[in-house]
Order: C-alpha cells, then sequence, then structure tokens
C-alpha cells in the first residue's frame, strides 16, 4: 500500500511539473529531486559495499519501474559513468526474488581491462546513481525442480547457483531435490561465498576443489565422486574453457544447461574498419566486437546480456563478414547478427 501511495503522489507530481516545465519533462526535475524518479530510463542506487579480495559485493535499490520479478540464476545489466559515459556490463544476481528488502545484489570480480569491473572495485561506494536494464537470462531453474541437480561452477561462476539455491530454500524445495554442487576455486582465500554455502551444508551434497592443490576438474573426476552424475539435470556456470569439455562430455544424452562469463576471443578474424549507418567509424582490433567498437566510437547500440544470450543487440550487417565468436559461424552482408559475440573479418558496415 505504501509503494502505490508514493507512486500515486509521484504522479501527481509529474502531472503539475509538466504545466510549468516545458521545454524541459517533468522527468528532468523529479529525477533531480530524487535520482531513482526517472520513466524514460531504468536507474538504482548502490546500497552496500562489501569487497573480498579481487570481488566486490553490491546491494542495488531498483528505482521507479525496474521490474523486480525474476527468476533465480537470471542477471541484470548495469551502466555506470566513467570519464563522462556509461559503461554497461551484465551481472547474475545472487539473491532470491523474495528477499533481500527488494534489493538487487551482484558479484562483480575484476577483469583484465575491464573497464567497469575494476572501476566497481576501486570505486563503488553507497550512494551511487546507475542504469539498470531489467532482469533476464534463460539460465535458471524450472518448475517443478529436477528430482536430481547437479552445479558444476568455477570461480564467480558460482554467481547464478547462489541464487538458485537460494530461492530453493525460499520456496522449500531442497526436500523434493537430490542436490550435488562441485564448485573450483584457486585457494580457499578465493571462496567468496564460503560462508554462504555452509548454511545449505545440511541440505545439499557440497565438494570443494582447489585447483592450486588439486588440479583442474575433469568430468571423469566428478563421475568418481557422483557415479550418478549423467542421470542429473546439469547447470554449470564458469570459464569458457570448462563449459566446453563439459559440453563435450555430455554430448547428446545428458541435460546440461550453461551459462558463460567470458568470451572466448580466438579466431581468424583480423579485425577491421567498421563503419555504423550513421556515419560514426572505428577501426578494431583483432577479438574486438561489433559492439565495443560502437560504444568507443560513441555510437548508442542497443545491448542486454553481452554474450549473445538475449539477442537485445541483433543489427543488420549491410557490407563485410563477421565472425560469431560464440557459434564460430562466419555471417556475411545482409544477415543480421549478434554485435556483442561478432568480431569483423576485415573492413564492415554496419546498421547502427
Amino acid at each position: 500500500m505504501a509503494v502505490s501511495r508514493t507512486r500515486d503522489r509521484l504522479a501527481a507530481m509529474r502531472g503539475l511539473l509538466k504545466r510549468f516545465t516545458t521545454p524541459l519533462l517533468p522527468d528532468d526535475y523529479s529525477a533531480v529531486l530524487n535520482p531513482l524518479w526517472s520513466t524514460r530510463e531504468l536507474r538504482g542506487r548502490i546500497e552496500e559495499v562489501r569487497r573480498h579480495g579481487d570481488v566486490v559485493l553490491l546491494d542495488i535499490t531498483p528505482g521507479w519501474g525496474v521490474p523486480t520479478d525474476f527468476q533465480p540464476g537470471q542477471y541484470i545489466g548495469i551502466g555506470v559513468e566513467i570519464a563522462g559515459r556509461y559503461i554497461w556490463r551484465s551481472y547474475s544476481l545472487t539473491n532470491a526474488p523474495n528477499s533481500n528488502q527488494g534489493r538487487f545484489s551482484i558479484a562483480v570480480k575484476a577483469v583484465e581491462k575491464g573497464k567497469l569491473s575494476n572501476h566497481l572495485i576501486g570505486s563503488a561506494s553507497p550512494g551511487t546513481a546507475i542504469r539498470i536494464a531489467a532482469p533476464a537470462g534463460d539460465f535458471y531453474l524450472p518448475h517443478p525442480v529436477p528430482e536430481k541437480i547437479a552445479f558444476i561452477t568455477a570461480g564467480t561462476g558460482i554467481t547464478p547457483v547462489i541464487s538458485m539455491l537460494r530461492g530453493m530454500q525460499e520456496r522449500k524445495e531442497f526436500a523434493s531435490s537430490d542436490v550435488v554442487l562441485h564448485h573450483s576455486v584457486r585457494s580457499r582465500d578465493d571462496h567468496v561465498f564460503g560462508e554462504v554455502l555452509e548454511q545449505f551444508a545440511q541440505d545439499i551434497r557440497i565438494i570443494i576443489r582447489e585447483t592450486s592443490t588439486e588440479g583442474r576438474a575433469k568430468a571423469e573426476d566428478l563421475e568418481q565422486l557422483v557415479p550418478d552424475l549423467r542421470q542429473r539435470e546439469i547447470f554449470a556456470c564458469g570459464p569458457a574453457e570448462m563449459l566446453d569439455h563439459w559440453h563435450q562430455w555430455a554430448g547428446e544424452d545428458v541435460a546440461l544447461h550453461s551459462e558463460r562469463f567470458s568470451l572466448q576471443r580466438t579466431s581468424d578474424a583480423e579485425g577491421g574498419r567498421i563503419e555504423f549507418s550513421n556515419g560514426s567509424q572505428h577501426t578494431a582490433a583483432s577479438g574486438t566486437t561489433i559492439l565495443e567498437a560502437g560504444e568507443a566510437a560513441g555510437v548508442p547500440m542497443p545491448f542486454g546480456c553481452r554474450m549473445g544470450i538475449c539477442h537485445t543487440c541483433v543489427r543488420q550487417l549491410e557490407e563485410g563478414e563477421v565472425i560469431d565468436l560464440v557459434s564460430g559461424e562466419t555471417h556475411e552482408s545482409g544477415e543480421r547478427v549478434r554485435t556483442c559475440v561478432s568480431v569483423p573479418k576485415g573492413d564492415i558496415r554496419i546498421q547502427a
């Protein structure tokens, strides 16, 4: 009720302001009064910041109009102003839908040359205003949950699984499912969610592998520990090399769902000059995606997940060839391509 009354008062305020603010919009003034009051864009505010080595945990209050319903395992996009420009990335939610006082929780790991991740690690502070893209993604548990589940994660690939586990706990689903979690970390000191997993120790089987001493896990290693692994529905998240290994092992016989946290940028695409239909240009090095080139050139291009999942970024390739880093396919003039995962194979022209 309180939220409804607040929205009604805000709507009335906008109606009053509209009479006096031409040519400016009421949104311009209400956003000054409160950065979360905006109908032209989805906004949020960082409320809490907790740092753990090269990972920062953020709690975010969503602003006016931001959809707060989501499936455990989905992600949100956040945009932060850095040097006068908004830099966007997508991060998996770590809270359950009905927990954390209506806030979003995410975990951000520092990435080499990652402008936003390194900025947040060093500079994120309570009160910082950000922009938000609504929750999305296909990596989440079905309903009802499978009778047997195996979570296979590495590093910050555990973040969507933390949300899934919290969601199962919230819905009291552990009693109806046999759950195993295998998580790989370099060392115990890198285990950001160690204390969180302890809360689930009585409900699920947890296997932690320290790769600094035990090496990277292979399918045969986990099959020895979990003999019925092939009969379980598997949810895997982590580095591209790890996921490639598990997909090759699973073939078509195992129910394997995965989400990638990083692009494998190796291809025979040499880069090239990208001309956008609005007249802007940018010369992209090998491995630079069209979306990244557009951002560097100041071209406002749409995007969502930045991992080739949601297809928000799709644009028509008008001239030239590109390679899709996820599928490995080459796309030619006239085709529609995912700009967030496609790199130029020579000079190209694309719809802005």
